[in-house]
């Protein structure tokens, strides 16, 4: 396995529920994201998440599509995050959609691990691709 490694900067923008779609208690947001470092390109996505009465418990999806450099090879491809906070503890899962890189990217699979210290959010990309672009 390959690892690219970063930072990345993002944007979430809450969007307004939409009528006859779902329940308004599920808020919705647009996610920007641009990756510096090994990959470098742009993120755009949508996410869902749900809060609870407890403090520090909560729970998200989302989808986002990359469009960038890895390791000087160009494409596309799809992330699925999932993630819980479960009163302050953290559990998230990152993974590349299987079939989903294009150009470049064709072929990549792995996951992608988020960190984040003092309010700089960092990534580890761990992947595998074909030999041939």
């Amino acid at each position: 396995m390959a690892h690219a490694k970063g930072t990345f900067e993002v944007k979430i923008t809450p969007q307004a529920p939409q009528d006859g779609v779902g329940d308004p208690s599920v808020g919705r947001m647009a996610l920007e994201k641009q990756f510096q470092g090994d990959m470098q390109g742009q993120g755009l996505g949508q996410m869902l998440a749900v809060g609870t009465a407890v403090d520090g418990s909560a729970g998200y999806v989302a989808m986002e599509r990359v469009t960038a450099s890895v390791h000087g090879r160009q494409g596309s491809f799809a992330l699925q995050h999932s993630g819980t906070l479960n009163r302050g503890t953290a559990q998230l899962s990152v993974t590349i959609v299987p079939d989903s890189g294009a150009d470049g990217l064709a072929g990549i699979a792995g996951r992608l691990s988020i960190t984040i210290a003092g309010g700089v959010h960092a990534y580890d990309l761990e992947y595998t691709l074909p030999d041939t672009p």
